[in-house]
């Protein structure tokens, strides 16, 4: 058996100084929940395939569907939650309708999740 970490300090000691940074610059509670939600939206491995698709080109729903072996209904879906949360963006080309990423935000928080994970 493996000697584990202990995950907590030997005895009660409040670092006065770290608390009081963190209490002046913790946001409130409405914005951590935004920022939670913003997060869930990463939670799903179909929206993160339609976003990293997204971040190599400009696509419209039947071209997600084929890259992604899923039907349109299904990528629809997902497109939504995604305009929702102010992820991606839309235009319409005659009959078609084009989605992006909503802005280099996307690319570059994605980019680093790739990243964090590589060094693993």
């Amino acid at each position: 058996m493996k000697n584990k970490e202990k995950m907590c300090c030997d005895e009660v000691f409040i670092h006065e100084d770290s608390l009081a940074l963190i209490e002046k610059e913790m946001p409130c509670d409405e914005k951590l929940i935004d920022l939670a939600e913003f997060f869930r939206l990463f939670g799903d491995s179909t929206r993160i395939k339609i976003i990293f698709a997204l971040s190599k080109s400009e696509l419209c729903v039947c071209d997600l569907a084929a890259a992604l072996g899923m039907s349109s209904s299904a990528i629809s879906h997902q497109l939504r939650l995604l305009k929702a949360g102010k992820l991606v963006k839309n235009r319409r080309e005659g009959k078609s309708v084009f989605y992006s990423l909503a802005d280099e935000h996307v690319k570059t928080i994605v980019n680093q999740g790739m990243e964090h994970i590589a060094e693993n």
